[in-house]
């Protein structure tokens, strides 16, 4: 896959609490460099990634509910409303994981549709992260029910904030699962451009990294 196809299809990202203002700014020189689809950003810093990518081809994304999924629905949809109005264009929300364990997939569905309507309402992009290390791969399979029944635009496989990420494995599954109308998010321990490639021949549709200059400068021209 050629450079400027992958970069395309990559989300770079940078979540960790330590992020500074400078580091985003980094980030966001990267983006409109590399024309990335997004930043991925944590929400304080909407703002500032609005303005510096203002004019570009490169969009912001921000989490809700990040990094367990166990906030309100309420509060998953205040946060989606201040980021769509800060100037966040994708929202990646995270499933209340218990819930959907304890096989309360309606409430799940219903906290999903509730931050899938606003973000529609605002012209918004929806991704949910369903944190596939911490699911059995029947609960995979209804988690991306859920969101599908819901009106997401994307499934997501994780935060990279719990005990595993990304696999081919599980990006089929979920692939397989949605159907052809869906995207699929691979985030999570993807490092390198064989790693971006396996995912995205499994059916990823867009790749969460954190080093996305450094996939896409193992691309060919």
């Amino acid at each position: 896959m050629r450079r400027h196809e992958l970069a395309r299809m990559i989300d770079h990202t940078l979540l960790k609490p330590e992020a500074t203002p400078e580091e985003v700014g980094r980030l966001c020189r990267e983006a409109r460099e590399h024309h990335f689809a997004s930043v991925c950003v944590n929400p304080i810093f909407v703002p500032l990634a609005a303005q510096l990518l203002a004019g570009s081809d490169v969009a912001v994304c921000t989490v809700v509910g990040f990094p367990l999924g166990a906030t309100s629905t309420a509060v998953k949809v205040c946060e989606t409303e201040l980021a769509i109005a800060k100037g966040a264009t994708e929202i990646d929300m995270v499933i209340a994981v218990g819930l959907l364990k304890a096989g309360q997939a309606d409430r799940v569905r219903e906290d999903i549709a509730a931050v899938a309507a606003t973000c529609h309402a605002g012209g918004a992009l929806l991704k949910v992260i369903i944190e596939t290390a911490l699911l059995t791969d029947a609960e995979k399979v209804v988690a991306c029910e859920a969101c599908k029944a819901a009106g997401a635009d994307f499934v997501k496989t994780s935060t990279g904030f719990s005990k595993g990420g990304a696999t081919v494995e599980d990006v089929a599954l979920m692939r397989k699962t949605v159907g052809s109308q869906m995207g699929v998010k691979a985030a999570g321990g993807i490092h390198s451009y064989k790693d971006a490639i396996a995912l995205i021949a499994a059916g990823a549709t867009r790749i969460g990294a954190s080093r996305g200059v450094a996939i896409v400068e193992e691309a060919a021209e």
